[in-house]
């Protein structure tokens, strides 16, 4: 039976939320140790690319493609190195993507988009449900993992529906809240199905998603509507059943940390990150915190 839940939550920040799979090799792995002074040898970096391709199970079909993205591994260690090398608060590594460029990442990965009917729709007022007020106690830390509220890791893919899982966690996270029961929820149904404004692989917003929920009438399950990471057409057969449906949602009042803070300590916030740039490309750690 589906349920309606109301006053969803939704802030944008900038570019991408999603949900991958980033083994990563670190500047404390023994492979990576060397002296900065000078770099690497063709033989380290071509011995560490091999190990990097089996790792990943990287296999390329184009003549002369391995050797080209050996090119690209060797630029993207570099730096890495560099990066490390510097007073940052935040580590980098030899992610899944170190095969690709910072222009081939971003077209393959990062699907949030913004346009003019986007900037009209954030013309209406945001919820003042989460404004902070004088008394408030907010905790220093929620950790919605360990109540129980976000399902395990998933994997867009090569696909740029970063809009989709946000949306989809967020919907996850106040359905396990209200209900206790934590369903996984279909991705795959928004990129098919949600194209009003929203444009499956080629990138979305979570707000455009959360009304399709609303008009939709719910949403399937993962099980029923399963992932592929691909565009397909709509597959009324898999839309079974409305496992979860929502009645509304809320923008968080935006450049307020506070209003942020409480919206969190509420329920999962759905929200989109600016990953654009080589070093969220290759994020790893935070190293350090400045308060």
């Amino acid at each position: 039976m589906a349920l309606a839940i109301s006053a969803l939550l939704f802030l944008l920040f900038t570019t991408m939320s999603s949900a991958l799979d980033m083994s990563i090799l670190t500047s404390n792995d023994n492979r990576l140790n060397h002296d900065r002074s000078s770099w690497r040898s063709d033989d380290e970096v071509m011995s560490m690319y091999k190990w990097w391709l089996a790792k990943h199970g990287k296999a390329y079909n184009r003549l002369g493609e391995e050797a080209e993205r050996f090119e690209t591994f060797k630029n993207n260690w570099r730096f890495i190195d560099e990066h490390n090398s510097q007073n940052h608060t935040y580590k980098v590594g030899l992610t899944k993507f170190a095969d690709l460029t910072n222009e081939e990442y971003r077209a393959m990965f990062l699907g949030t988009r913004s346009d003019a009917k986007r900037r009209l729709m954030k013309s209406k007022s945001p919820s003042e449900r989460y404004a902070f007020k004088a008394g408030d106690k907010l905790p220093e830390s929620v950790d919605w993992r360990a109540k129980g509220a976000v399902n395990p890791i998933k994997d867009q893919g090569s696909c740029g529906s970063c809009w989709a899982f946000s949306t989809v966690a967020a919907v996850e996270g106040i359905n396990q809240i209200v209900t206790g029961e934590l369903i996984s929820l279909s991705e795959q149904e928004l990129v098919d199905c949600d194209r009003t404004y929203n444009a499956g692989c080629n990138g979305g917003l979570m707000d455009y998603a959360f009304q399709f929920i609303i008009n939709n009438g719910g949403l399937d399950t993962e099980k029923d509507y399963p992932y592929v990471g691909d565009d397909d057409k709509c597959d009324k057969d898999k839309m079974k059943t409305k496992a979860v449906s929502i009645d509304g949602f809320e923008d968080v009042l935006p450049y307020d940390e506070k209003a942020l803070q409480k919206a969190v300590a509420h329920q999962p916030v759905s929200v989109a990150i600016e990953a654009s740039g080589m070093a969220l490309q290759f994020y790893q750690s935070v190293s350090r915190l400045i308060l």
